[in-house]
């Protein structure tokens, strides 16, 4: 059972605009939607205990795609994003050409256009067949140091190497999306915005991870845990974080395989939620 890439987690404060921007410029769909009284044990909604609600939402069912898990918290309605989330990089012909024709910033020399979601997190879209999330690019300050973190105590395969950055994935499997670190000459800022990549891994072997962690000195920010979804399996999940503290969750692959499974009712949840929202009149 290999190790794979699953999603990136942003901190969102306006759920209706969020959705019509991933929905209706990024084309991707609600996959599953679900609502909690109290904060994540695993911290999953960041150092929040009121009220939330965790949507995913890609390009397809979560065992084959990366896609972006949307936490929003209910009093929440501003977050500082930082510095450390640089952008996500789609691959698509379709998209490509929808966004030609909506505002939109050309980077250089990449032909790629940038898009950015209500809260400013950036999208580079590229050409390509099919349509996938293939890139999560994140700032570090010392690139030689975060290199080794991924590739020696995670280990993750370097896929290239430059002076600026590093590509690194853990399969070479051609959908597995690829974690891009970026050198950044200045200090890293994470906000209260700041996000968490996660990766599945074989639950027999969570532990060990764990010790290989802790035995090189590196931060655990939560130990072995089981989370509980009502009415669906339960997940064991690591939080670790790397030199530059951005978070990084491993869970186990068996149970997450279960509580991933696409729920067809997903939108009809959400919208439902959304329309009984009073956050705003009680925050």
């Amino acid at each position: 059972m290999s190790t794979r890439s699953l999603h990136y987690v942003f901190k969102i404060a306006n759920r209706q605009k969020t959705i019509d921007f991933y929905t209706k410029t990024l084309g991707m769909k609600i996959l599953r939607h679900e609502e909690f009284e109290k904060g994540c044990e695993a911290t999953c909604n960041g150092p929040f205990d009121g009220c939330w609600s965790k949507t995913m939402i890609g390009y397809g069912n979560e065992d084959d795609h990366f896609v972006i898990e949307l936490t929003y918290n209910y009093p929440i309605h501003q977050y500082d994003q930082g510095n450390h989330f640089k952008a996500i990089i789609i691959d698509s012909d379709e998209i490509y050409n929808k966004v030609l024709e909506i505002p939109h910033e050309k980077t250089k020399n990449c032909g790629r256009l940038r898009v950015s979601d209500p809260d400013g997190h950036s999208f580079k879209i590229r050409k390509g067949e099919g349509t996938k999330i293939s890139n999560v690019q994140i700032h570090v300050s010392n690139l030689e140091k975060s290199t080794e973190y991924y590739r020696d105590i995670l280990g993750m395969s370097t896929i290239s190497q430059t002076s600026t950055s590093t590509k690194l994935t853990f399969s070479a499997a051609e959908n597995q999306c690829i974690l891009e670190l970026s050198k950044l000459e200045k200090p890293i800022n994470r906000g209260n915005a700041f996000g968490r990549i996660a990766f599945s891994y074989p639950g027999s072997k969570l532990l060990e991870l764990q010790g290989k962690v802790k035995s090189s000195g590196f931060t655990i920010i939560n130990e072995m845990i089981t989370l509980q979804t009502p009415g669906k399996a339960d997940v064991q999940v690591v939080i670790l974080a790397d030199p530059d503290n951005h978070e990084i969750c491993f869970v186990g692959d068996e149970g997450f395989r279960d509580l991933s499974k696409v729920d067809p009712k997903a939108t009809e949840l959400l919208e439902k939620h959304m329309k009984t929202d009073d956050s705003e009149k009680w925050y």
